[in-house]
């Protein structure tokens, strides 16, 4: 029996975005599919899974290393949303003046770090941040102070990790707030100075408004992407000194591929995806009643 003409173009489409859904099936899906089974048995990888239910659970919230996690896990986020963002909008404003020289330069600066890795970012911060020869030190000894041990001491090992998620973050979600403003309608902003608008007024009624979708878009995925965090860390600090920096990623990779700990690791994976769901649901009623 032969496929009609017709019926055949209605298939045709279909044939070229099967390879985009079958690629989604093999290494998306499924590896989520495999973690959530895998997290309800012990498995070292080695040996054959041995069925354990919701034990793997109960051990997470009672790990005291996976809470202290989580609580840093949440001051990167909450830095990362509640610094970037601010501080990306003013630099937005900065690079959109009409009165910045070689603002194109400026912008490629600033975007910089999303097309340098990570990794080679956080051993420069590595080397600035070092107790014996780090620039910041040798700064600061200038002014009188003494040197402190950034990386070892349990009270500052967070602020170069900080440090490093801001400068990551600051140039790409600056980009996103430029593209808003320039996509503002400016007779919105002849209109309110014809009523008179100063231009903080200006700023605050027209600006700000218009950048709400910009602003929600951007804080998602700071905050998607700082619960993620993994690299910054692990660089700078190895998750020491005693677990001060350790993120739930860290962790989850400590207890999967150091301990091959498959099954704990893959529940700890499972929080991790629910607590992600959940801020963004929330962020997105937030969003709704806002609007």
């Amino acid at each position: 029996m032969r496929i009609s003409l017709k019926n055949r173009s209605k298939w045709v489409p279909y044939t070229f975005i099967l390879p985009a859904y079958l690629v989604f099936v093999i290494f998306m899906f499924g590896p989520m599919l495999f973690s959530v089974i895998i997290s309800f048995f012990s498995w070292s990888g080695m040996q054959a899974p041995v069925f354990k239910g919701w034990e793997n659970l109960r051990r997470v919230f009672s790990d005291s290393v996976f809470w202290i996690s989580v609580r840093n896990t949440l001051i990167y986020s909450l830095v990362s949303l509640f610094v970037v963002v601010p501080l990306s909008l003013l630099l937005a404003l900065a690079l959109d003046s009409p009165h910045l020289k070689g603002r194109l330069v400026c912008r490629a600066i600033y975007f910089a770090p999303i097309v340098t890795s990570t990794v080679a970012i956080s051993q420069t911060f590595l080397m600035l941040f070092n107790k014996d020869f780090g620039l910041i030190n040798q700064t600061l000894a200038r002014f009188g102070f003494p040197s402190l041990d950034w990386l070892g001491s349990r009270s500052l090992a967070l602020v170069p990790v900080i440090v490093v998620i801001i400068w990551r973050w600051l140039g790409l979600t600056s980009i996103y707030f430029l593209a808003g403003l320039q996509g503002i309608d400016k007779q919105l902003y002849d209109a309110a100075k014809v009523d008179g608008a100063n231009p903080f007024q200006r700023f605050l009624n027209v600006t700000l408004p218009q950048l709400r979708p910009i602003s929600f878009f951007v804080s998602v995925i700071i905050l998607i992407g700082s619960m993620q965090v993994f690299d910054e860390p692990q660089v700078l600090t190895n998750g020491g000194p005693a677990n001060a920096t350790r993120s739930v990623v860290q962790y989850l990779y400590l207890r999967g591929f150091t301990q091959f700990r498959f099954g704990y690791a893959s529940t700890i994976g499972m929080v991790l995806f629910i607590a992600i769901a959940g801020f963004s649901a929330i962020q997105a009623k937030t969003k709704k009643n806002l609007q």
